[in-house]
């Protein structure tokens, strides 16, 4: 199974404020265990949310672009892993192992990501099949 860990925005991250030596190191320590542990896929912390955009859909023809920065700090997300587990249990315990050295509090939310077979009959063969060479080629591009 793999899961989405989804660390939430603080008003420290918002501000743009970089996290201490100390936490990088311990963050970096934590990456190298999940590395080394064989579960984790992919992981990235994600700049203020002044850097970025929302494309709000319906009500009108067009798409409509909101510039950040976003008011909710709580609603927004500063990093991410994507690790490959046995179960959520085991999701769990790897995140409550996750460095919390400046003591600052946090939330991480952990999701389940979909597979294939969550679409059940919906997911056509022609589409798992196009769905599958798509995987395949931004393999390559990775």
């Amino acid at each position: 199974m793999r899961f989405m860990v989804i660390m939430k925005a603080s008003e420290e991250s918002e501000s743009g404020q970089v996290p201490s030596t100390e936490l990088i190191a311990e963050m970096g320590k934590f990456n190298e265990e999940l590395v080394r542990a064989g579960v984790m896929l992919a992981g990235e912390g994600l700049a203020s949310s002044a850097e970025g955009a929302r494309v709000r859909f319906g009500g009108t023809a067009e798409p409509s672009v909101i510039d950040g920065p976003f008011a909710e700090t709580k609603e927004l997300v500063a990093g991410f892993w994507i690790l490959q587990v046995r179960s959520l249990a085991e999701a769990v315990e790897w995140v409550k192992r996750v460095p919390n050295t400046d003591g600052a509090h946090h939330e991480i939310e952990i999701r389940r990501i979909a597979e294939a077979e969550d679409f059940g009959d919906n997911l056509t063969p022609e589409l798992k099949e196009a769905e599958e060479k798509l995987r395949e080629e931004v393999a390559k591009n990775g």
